[in-house]
């Protein structure tokens, strides 16, 4: 008997149906049946049904001889159920990786519940993804499982069918099936809610809810949605046999009435001519189901009262009248923002005209998002070597609690901005300044770039469209022209900028910056960010950090987190860091992942790491100052060197182990190869091609020459051998913490090196 049923009806959805079935089927959790249920489909999903059902035993597929209807046709799968829960999915919706395996760690966890809710995520045709707004009602806070009536908040989550893991068992002993029509989840999901001896949540996205451009049955204009009110009178007339759920009538009248509201608002659901029709039936209902004491929020009130007297004209103008206001309020609005511009631009003209500062400097990093990088070393140092420089540094609000004691805040766009902006002599940033700044003569604008370059940038992006998207190159190198230093790391950095932003600047391969850290940081450092990380003593911390990918509009995990950590046994951790690009973290946390994609300084996590795992990002470059293990992540090298382009062959040349595969990159760890010789060689061949100037005292190099004018003299650089940055902690554990592991089935080939 498999733990799961998973159920999905099937019509006329051919150019969704194979990656719905394939989300299912690629579950880390592969105890289910797939009940594919063909509702009688005109196209072609009968027969993909029949190809999936003959390459893998896990799938049923069932025809219905004529068209059901969604309800239907999940009635005819729950026939063929097996399993001990019954999950239902849209045919045009996906699991998300690893669903299934949470859903069943849930379960477990509380006791096998009647019900488990988990959550959902819109995702639109677009390519964007909203969580489920009342993801707060998912919280696993308290105890579990409950009953409704414990947290009837529950009830403000959508009620499908699809965001619920329902125990067969219970499903059949209250014979529970779905009624014809539209709208066919509500009179399954409220009963089966207010019946459930036993309901948990799960706080975690485990549905990507697809919304369609076209084709979504609920948008479609049809007197289909008069169903609605069977489908309530079914609700309440299940509350009519059982006395002890009336408590539930006022909550149900309320909803019932709002729902009754949103269909009638809604553009293009009711046909032309049938509002009126609509509205009386719906005041036929408000007055059969009227309950006393259904607590009405005041945002609601005007609609209910317009549903309880069938105000149909009265409605309408209303709604009219609303429209007018909002139009009304927007214009004010932009003419607002508009006047405000305009009145800033004044000021910064005038700005403009007053005296230089030559006794401040502004800072900003990766457009407004934080204290950090190469400006933050830069701004640490300008208070260190020139004191008598006052910094200030440019942050969006939510990121001021980033920038340390010292540097005066600033939020983009206000006025202290641009008079900042106008006055000050020393401009630091590690991406470009509002394109409107105008570079006065005398001011010094200081471009500290915010990594070694492997892919393609700058004007080498003309020939890559799916990474340049809309940049426009002649504004780029506008910004360029403004640029008096740039910080360079290395060689490589040097020559690459000087030829994809060409521009009169100077280049100070000086060593970036923000490594300074990597040489001056102490064992206890690394041991107070583990702590405050929270990774466990005696742990290896693995720091995950991909690149984004410009090609693709949504980003996928390329790598199954949880099945890598139960390989590598519970030794292990992972920080989780997602690039700036990426919406979200990478996986869902618990005690072994640790997102650490908020921490507002990455080279806090490096330290804190002992093991860094990337694809294609610079970090690698960074990271490999401080001559600790990195493993190199290739899968779709072919793809990405494609679409965006590198600058040399990173796998004939990389700083550590090399894992085409995530069964190559658990081997590399399972074999202790990660860390051994044949590495640590490549490593240092990297190190001495990529680091050979970061050695602690870049920022104050770059101070010297920049800002007290010694361009001589300069300390020379520590050659590598000669460098002692912090070691890790796992350095000081034994040379095989890995030695009980099972090594991954079958033969897996591990490259260090090609």
């Amino acid at each position: 008997m498999p733990r799961f049923s998973v159920i999905v009806p099937v019509y006329k959805v051919q150019a969704y149906l194979h990656e719905c079935l394939d989300s299912v089927l690629s579950q880390s959790c592969a105890d289910l049946e797939l009940i594919a249920v063909d509702d009688h489909s005109p196209d072609a999903c009968g027969a993909i049904i029949n190809e999936y059902a003959a390459r893998d035993t896990r799938v049923r597929a069932v025809h219905l001889a004529e068209n059901q209807g969604l309800g239907g046709a999940r009635n005819a799968g729950m026939k063929h159920a097996q399993g001990d829960y019954l999950i239902f999915l849209d045919s045009d919706d996906t699991l998300a990786p690893n669903a299934l395996r949470s859903i069943a760690d849930r379960i477990k966890d509380t006791g096998e519940p009647d019900v488990l809710v988990y959550d959902y995520a819109r995702t639109r045709w677009t390519g964007e993804a909203t969580r489920n707004k009342f993801a707060l009602e998912l919280a696993e806070q308290g105890p579990a499982p409950f009953r409704l009536e414990d947290r009837p908040g529950l009830l403000r989550v959508l009620m499908v069918a699809w965001n619920k893991a329902c125990r067969r068992e219970f499903v059949e002993a209250n014979g529970f099936r779905f009624p014809p029509g539209y709208y066919e989840d509500t009179p399954w999901t409220y009963p089966v809610l207010m019946a459930a001896e036993s309901i948990a949540t799960l706080d975690q996205v485990c549905v990507h809810y697809r919304q369609r451009r076209q084709g979504n049955i609920l948008g479609t204009t049809s007197r289909g949605h008069f169903d609605i009110f069977e489908q309530y009178d079914r609700v309440f007339a299940f509350i009519d046999e059982r006395p002890e759920l009336a408590r539930w009538r006022p909550v149900l009248f309320r909803r019932m009435i709002d729902h009754f509201s949103t269909v009638f608002t809604k553009r293009d659901r009711l046909p032309r001519g049938t509002h009126a029709e609509f509205l009386v039936k719906a005041r036929a209902h408000y007055r059969r189901y009227h309950a006393p004491g259904a607590s009405v929020p005041l945002r609601s009130r005007l609609r209910h009262t317009l549903v309880r007297f069938g105000l149909h004209r009265t409605y309408r103008a209303l709604q009219l009248a609303m429209a007018a206001r909002r139009r009304t309020l927007r214009l004010a609005a932009r003419l607002a923002r508009v006047l405000k511009a305009a009145a800033l631009q004044l000021h910064y003209r005038v700005q403009l005209r007053l005296p230089l500062r030559a006794d401040r400097a502004v800072f900003a990093a990766y457009w407004g998002r934080g204290y950090g990088c190469n400006p933050g070393a830069l701004e640490a140092a300008f208070r260190t070597h020139a004191p008598h420089i006052r910094t200030a540094w440019i942050a969006h609000p939510e990121h001021h609690h980033t920038i340390p004691p010292g540097p005066r805040r600033l939020r983009p766009g206000t006025a202290a901005y641009w008079t900042a902006l106008a006055r000050s002599k020393y401009l630091v940033n590690n991406v470009n300044f509002d394109r409107r700044l105008r570079k006065r003569p005398g001011q010094v604008f200081v471009q500290t770039q915010h990594g070694t370059p492997l892919k393609h940038m700058g004007l080498d992006l003309q020939e890559r469209p799916a990474a340049a998207r809309d940049t426009d190159f002649a504004e780029l190198l506008r910004g360029v022209d403004k640029w008096d230093y740039v910080v360079s790391a290395n060689r490589h950095t040097t020559l690459t900028w000087e030829r994809v932003y060409p521009g009169g600047y100077t280049t100070l391969e000086y060593g970036y910056p923000r490594n300074d850290v990597f040489q001056r940081a102490t064992s206890a450092d690394v041991a107070r960010l583990r702590e405050q990380l929270g990774i466990p003593d005696g742990s290896v911390a693995i720091l995950y950090a991909p690149t984004h990918r410009d090609h693709r509009r949504t980003q996928r995990l390329a790598l199954d987190l949880d099945h890598v950590l139960r390989c590598l046994g519970p030794r292990f951790v992972i920080l989780t860091r997602a690039h700036y690009w990426h919406d979200g973290p990478l996986a869902e946390a618990h005690d072994r992942i640790i997102d650490v994609s908020d921490h507002p300084s990455v080279e806090s996590l490096c330290l804190a790491s002992d093991a860094l795992v990337t694809d294609y990002s610079s970090i690698m470059f960074d990271y490999a100052n401080l001559d600790r293990p990195i493993i190199v992540h290739t899968a779709d090298w072919d793809v990405y060197e494609a679409a965006r382009g590198t600058y040399f062959d990173l796998r004939a040349f990389p700083p550590g182990a090399i894992a085409r595969s995530e069964d190559e990159l658990i081997d590399i760890f399972a074999s202790g190869h990660w860390r051994g010789s044949s590495s640590a060689r490549l490593r240092r061949a990297f190190r001495e091609r990529f680091c050979p100037y970061d050695d602690g005292r870049a920022a104050k190099r770059v101070v010297q020459h920049v800002v007290l004018g010694r361009t001589e003299g300069q300390p020379p650089f520590t050659p590598l051998d000669e460098r002692r940055p912090a070691p890790s902690a796992a350095s000081a554990l034994a040379r095989t913490p890995l030695a009980t592991l099972p090594q991954p089935s079958g033969p897996l080939p591990v490259t260090d090196g090609r």
